[in-house]
């Protein structure tokens, strides 16, 4: 036993310290950290308030900047903002733009109905209160640009003067809507998913003052209809447009600015004098499908054609002037076509350019060939 029991003792001695070993040299677990949720925009933190010393205004929106120079105007911008703050009375311009809005209550603006401009850019809007904005008796400039707006609000007050709504989801235009903007001058719907069956007749009366009407980057495959004769710039870029009928522009006086860049255009869909009107000044026609220069009015100063598919020049025939009668009154400039500029780069051309084009159109400063 004595002989066993000096064999068996060292053994249990080397397996007690290795263990020992093992355990001294396992590292001790660590207590998991718990992990922080990450914040959601907008955060529920309130919104940081801007520097310096509080606001001289008593009735400044804690949320807010109210410049001490500048009483009229209310900075509430860029504020994580969720809905619009208590406006005061006294304010006439009120900055709400790059927030997280997503809607216009009835109580929004309800102490400042003397509001004269509103920029509510950048936001998540998708709805209007059907009374909000018709209580603002002296709103001029109404911006909401970049939202997520279905239609275009109804019940718009009849002081307006700019009405800003592109890069928004419009696929509607409720009837009437524009009915009593007689002092409107700026329509911008660009960017939006408007189609043909959105524009009736009817869609655009009352806008009689209207200058500027951007329907850019839409669905549209055909003119609108109804479009107020009165505009000096008319906007229609990346749409599907493939013609335009007859005598459109034919009672359009004022009209010195057409884009129609990005369009399916070609020489079928443009009738002779399509652009021959009277106080058109710059045409952009740019990436269509044309294969010859249109007629143009012998007033028009910018005309832009790059990237089509003409493969030849005719100066003779696109001449507004017959060049015999330019030719006999070569020192007299006030009769010879108006165009300066000129782009035709990006078609099936080939240098030199053309003589008869340079004879007739002599006030030519650039030729892009």
């Amino acid at each position: 036993m004595k002989r066993i029991a000096r064999l068996i003792f060292p053994l249990i001695f080397v397996l007690i310290c290795e263990v020992n070993g093992a355990r001294r040299t396992k590292p001790p677990k660590k207590r998991p950290t718990p992990s922080l949720p990450e914040p959601v925009e907008p955060t529920e933190f309130p919104p940081p308030l801007p520097p310096g010393p509080p606001s001289v205004f008593p009735d400044c929106p804690r949320e807010c900047f109210c410049p001490p120079d500048f009483p009229l105007a209310i900075y509430c911008d860029s504020r994580n903002l969720r809905k619009v703050p208590l406006i005061p009375p006294r304010a006439q311009h009120v900055y709400l733009q790059n927030n997280f809005i997503d809607k216009l209550s009835e109580e929004s603006f309800k102490n400042a109905t003397g509001l004269r401009w509103i920029s509510l850019d950048n936001n998540r809007i998708d709805s209007v209160g059907s009374q909000v904005l018709q209580k603002l008796e002296n709103l001029v400039f109404l911006y909401m640009e970049k939202n997520f707006l279905k239609e275009v609000p109804n019940n718009l007050p009849p002081s307006l003067e700019q009405l800003r709504l592109s890069r928004n989801r419009i696929s509607k235009i409720p009837e009437n809507v524009f009915s009593k903007l007689d002092h409107l001058l700026l329509l911008d719907l660009h960017h939006n998913q408007l189609d043909n069956g959105d524009f009736k007749k009817n869609t655009f009366k009352g806008l009689k003052n209207l200058m500027q009407l951007n329907l850019a980057h839409n669905r549209l495959s055909k003119m609108p209809p109804g479009v107020p004769k009165a505009i000096h710039q008319l906007f229609l870029d990346k749409n599907q447009i493939d013609n335009i009928p007859n005598n459109y522009f034919k009672d359009f006086s004022n009209l010195a600015f057409i884009r129609l860049n990005y369009n399916k255009l070609s020489d079928k869909g443009l009738p002779l004098d399509t652009f021959n009107i009277t106080n058109l000044l710059v045409l952009h026609l740019a990436y269509n499908n044309l294969t010859s220069i249109p007629y143009i009015s012998p007033r028009l100063e910018h005309l832009y054609l790059n990237d089509n598919s003409i493969q030849k020049i005719n100066g003779t025939q696109i001449c507004p002037t017959d060049l015999v009668s330019l030719h006999a009154a070569s020192s007299d400039l006030e009769n010879v076509p108006r165009l300066r500029y000129l782009r035709l780069d990006g078609n099936l051309l080939k240098p030199p350019i053309p003589l008869d084009l340079m004879l007739c159109f002599r006030l030519l400063q650039s030729v892009i060939f």
